[in-house]
């Protein structure tokens, strides 16, 4: 018994020793963010897809249709988007830093608290979009309320109120 004590007492602080230590800390895997980074897609259809979270960084989607898709939390950074169709898709907490929407259709989409700075709007359609608490520069605000009618259908917030407009 008394050569057992010792034994048990090596093999607690060892159990002791190897659980009490913290682990590294665990990145989250880089296959969590589905990025389509280098996507070429003249008529690309992403309608009434969940892309939550997706990341279209530098992608070239012109014409591409997102028409009802879930992109709550999408990064379009530098992206190019002209004439995409947008309408009814939901962008909220959504990204598109120097992102070219020229000519989209953001029709009924949701816009709420994304970030839109230095991202040009010429052109595209805004009715029924709610851009409360969005971040755009306000050039870009004051062209998109020369054309900004209708309330969203989801938010019922009117487009030019979440525009600030005049």
């Amino acid at each position: 018994m008394l050569l057992l004590q010792p034994l048990l007492g090596m093999f607690v602080a060892l159990i002791v020793l190897f659980t009490a230590v913290p682990l590294p800390a665990q990145a989250a895997s880089s296959a969590a963010v589905r990025a389509y980074d280098d996507v070429n897609a003249i008529a690309k259809d992403y309608s009434g897809q969940n892309l939550v979270k997706a990341e279209f960084s530098g992608a070239k989607l012109a014409n591409a249709n997102f028409s009802g898709a879930d992109l709550r939390g999408v990064v379009f950074n530098g992206a190019v988007l002209t004439n995409a169709n947008l309408q009814k898709a939901d962008l909220s907490n959504g990204i598109a830093y120097l992102t070219d929407l020229s000519g989209a259709d953001l029709s009924d989409a949701i816009l709420t608290s994304a970030m839109l700075l230095k991202s040009s709007f010429q052109g595209a359609k805004v009715t029924g979009a709610d851009f409360s608490l969005a971040l755009l520069d306000r050039s870009q605000a004051l062209r998109l309320c020369k054309s900004a009618s209708g309330v969203n259908p989801v938010t019922g917030v009117d487009t030019r109120e979440s525009l600030g407009c005049p």
